[in-house]
């Protein structure tokens, strides 16, 4: 998000987290845990860990050569459980201007997945691929949290902290054929390689106004940074007439509330 959840920039508790040596350049520090299969390690939190129970089978625990039926289900829910985390964290811009309840992170990247699914055919773009990109691209946010410009941290060290924690996850993952697409992903929307990415940049911003209007209309506030931020910025067609369409409905409603009670 250019803005995202919790009041501070550190991951909150039930949070994965970087340990830090010297900085500039902290490695992802990952520990032994019970809740995850004796092959995987799992970040360090800054706090006591969360009470989320993961059952792990015995038979998951047993070394094994090769990727056994066991091993890659015990991979697939320690990557999940890792993942969890998207559910549960707040995204940054609406906490810092006290929304109440706001969306997490895995909720921005739904409902983008749905965009995607439901944009008219454009000539040479993927749909498929445009919903994976919008699945997983804010997905390492899972380690290193909703890194915002209040943060202050430069663009692309944010960018080097998820490239690391991507790598770790797709460690926790197993690697293989999964992983590798979720890498070359992510890769491709951080660069905006591809006119997928281009169309998902677009509804990353698209939700993002929208989602500014709808907390408009339920808080009473007046949130114009984040249309602000946005204009001029879109790159495909469907995002430009979108956003259109939503900066129209807010000014409808701005018109209307000058105007005053009848």
């Amino acid at each position: 998000m250019a803005f995202s959840a919790s009041p501070h920039c550190a991951p909150p508790l039930h949070r994965f987290a970087l340990r830090r040596s010297p900085p500039p350049q902290p490695p992802l520090a990952f520990m032994r845990c019970p809740f995850f299969s004796s092959s995987s390690f799992r970040p360090v939190y800054f706090s006591p860990a969360p009470t989320l129970r993961i059952i792990v089978s015995a038979k998951s625990k047993k070394p094994s050569s090769g990727r056994s039926a066991d091993s890659t289900s015990a991979s697939a829910i320690d990557f999940l459980t890792l993942c969890h985390s998207l559910k549960t964290t707040k995204r940054k811009g609406w906490i810092n201007h006290g929304i109440k309840g706001p969306e997490s992170i895995a909720d921005h990247m739904y409902r983008m997945a749905l965009m995607a699914l439901i944009a008219g055919d454009l000539p040479g773009v993927n749909r498929e691929r445009c919903i994976k990109i919008a699945i997983v691209h804010d997905i390492a946010e899972a380690i290193v949290g909703d890194i915002t410009p209040s943060c202050g941290v430069p663009k692309e060290e944010k960018s080097r902290r998820e490239q690391a924690a991507l790598t770790e996850m797709c460690k926790i993952l197993g690697g293989g054929m999964r992983a590798e697409e979720i890498q070359e992903l992510w890769v491709e929307y951080e660069n905006n390689a591809s006119l997928e990415a281009n169309l998902v940049k677009d509804f990353d911003k698209v939700e993002l106004i929208l989602q500014a209007l709808e907390y408009e209309l339920e808080h009473g506030k007046v949130l114009n940074e984040f249309f602000l931020s946005t204009e001029g910025k879109f790159q495909t067609e469907i995002g430009k007439s979108w956003a259109r369409e939503i900066n129209s409905r807010r000014n409808s409603i701005l018109v209307e509330k000058r105007k005053g009670p009848k």
